[in-house]
């Protein structure tokens, strides 16, 4: 058998015309995010099933990223459709201010999920809104303004969560809400406090989030917020100890505890919740992505009953035309279904153990290039280096263009093996859908490890 007959094949026949049409519209009329539009060409896209999406070439893709780290449940899964349409029939919309069947189920269900402590939920229509009204939910609740975030984070593109985010997506947005700080979260590999183990990581990490706290005003500060995995900035899992530290910290000056689980909520790890893994409650939850896989958006915040009693004779000054939309909701009643029915998160609890962090360890000893691996469940990182020994990246922090060629070269080789990645600076990011077949696990980890000769050309 060749790699030819191994590759995913796009179940209809290429369709040059359709392509044709698509990248005509598309580079006439849409304004893509994050971009400079004369520089990009964008894939047009013809259809997706299950973990494999394929365009009008005729040429299909194993998606290892999950589109954008949201479709838990894969493309087309049909559950998620007949919802959606089952809902479509009856009520196809209403407004947040009434009460709707599908919006108090799925309401209901999530905070089941959460843990004690959690009955209420304020949907949102993404992850971003979801961050920015925990905030306003903290700020009221406290009476104070700052909120304290990490350097390597990201929480959303509107006015304070792209304050709070901590990679470069902020610095052309500035000034945005000034009332934020940033502080360095946990990172073993790359260690700002020197450490020389997890534990003291956690440690020595506290004690500079605690000197942080106090220099900034700890009565100054409503909320401390913390994506439970980093997700886009490094797959980077917290260390023993650490998220339970925050909790102290929080709990001793009086600060709320935003738990952004946009990306690694509903499944991603092996978990409902990423900080369920570490023992800890914080006092508001932002979801998004894995919530419904974004068939249609949706996010929210999960309300501690602590803050939640406060706006019990308080309104609360915010919402969305489109909150809870039933559509929506219909889609998140049904991936709860599916996570039971199926078993998700001991099929992620599986995988994650038994097949990706061995295969990734294995690879990792085979290529130079390859610094760390790390992750948890599905999601999963493969920094890549020029020199074990010193560290260095393979690519510079923020890399563009040229500088940016050899990642650039990795990400090429494994779409050519029909293989679709999620890199970042100098990462590769392994993040398939959650119903992804075993043997398609595998050999998405065979074309990486392919695809990484390409990495190991650069090593010093």
């Amino acid at each position: 058998m060749t790699l030819a007959d191994t590759l995913p094949r796009a179940p209809f026949p290429a369709d040059p015309d359709a392509d044709a049409r698509v990248r005509e519209d598309d580079r006439a009329h849409v304004f893509h995010s994050w971009s400079a539009q004369a520089l990009i060409d964008p894939l047009p896209v013809a259809g997706g099933e299950g973990s494999t999406f394929w365009d009008y070439a005729g040429n299909a893709y194993l998606d290892f990223s999950s589109q954008l780290v949201n479709l838990n449940l894969g493309h087309q899964h049909p559950d998620l459709v007949a919802a959606i349409q089952r809902q479509a029939s009856r009520l196809a919309t209403i407004q947040p201010s009434m009460a709707n069947d599908v919006r108090g189920d799925l309401a209901r269900r999530i905070a089941a999920v959460a843990g004690d402590g959690f009955e209420k939920v304020f949907f949102t229509n993404g992850g971003a809104d979801a961050n920015e009204n925990a905030v306003r939910m903290a700020r009221l609740v406290t009476g104070r303004r700052k909120v304290l975030s990490m350097y390597r984070s990201y929480h959303g593109n509107t006015s304070t969560a792209i304050a709070l985010t901590g990679d470069p997506r902020r610095w052309p947005n500035e000034p945005a809400d000034g009332s934020t700080a940033k502080f360095f979260g946990p990172y073993p590999y790359r260690s700002a406090f020197h450490s020389s183990s997890p534990e003291e990581e956690a440690q020595r990490a506290l004690e500079h989030l605690e000197q942080t706290i106090v220099l900034e005003g700890a009565g100054t500060i409503a909320a401390i917020v913390i994506e439970s995995i980093v997700g886009t900035n490094g797959v980077l899992v917290p260390p023993p100890g650490y998220l339970a530290g925050v909790r102290e910290l929080c709990d001793r000056f009086g600060i709320v505890y935003i738990a952004d689980e946009v990306m690694v909520g509903f499944g991603r790890v092996g978990e409902w919740f990423a900080f369920q893994a570490d023992g800890v409650l914080p006092d508001l939850i932002t979801f998004a992505k894995g919530v419904n896989s974004g068939y249609v958006p949706l996010g929210g915040v999960v309300i501690s009953d602590r803050i939640a009693a406060h706006f019990d004779t308080v309104p609360f000054p915010g919402g969305l035309t489109y909150s809870g939309h039933p559509l929506a909701c219909a889609a998140g009643v049904a991936t709860f279904e599916v996570f039971e029915r199926d078993g998700i998160l001991a099929r992620v609890r599986d995988l994650g153990a038994r097949v990706v962090a061995p295969r990734l360890q294995e690879i990792a000893s085979r290529h130079p290039s390859v610094g760390d691996v790390r992750g948890r469940g599905l999601f999963w990182a493969i920094e890549l280096v020029k020199d074990r020994d010193t560290r260095e990246p393979l690519v510079p922090f923020n890399a563009s263009g040229m500088d940016a060629a050899p990642v650039a070269a990795v990400a090429a080789a494994c779409k050519r093996d029909g293989v679709w990645p999620f890199t970042h600076f100098n990462r590769l990011h392994v993040a398939p859908p959650l119903v992804i077949g075993e043997d398609e696990l595998v050999r998405g980890l065979d074309v990486i490890d392919r695809a990484l000769s390409h990495a190991d050309e650069h090593v010093s």
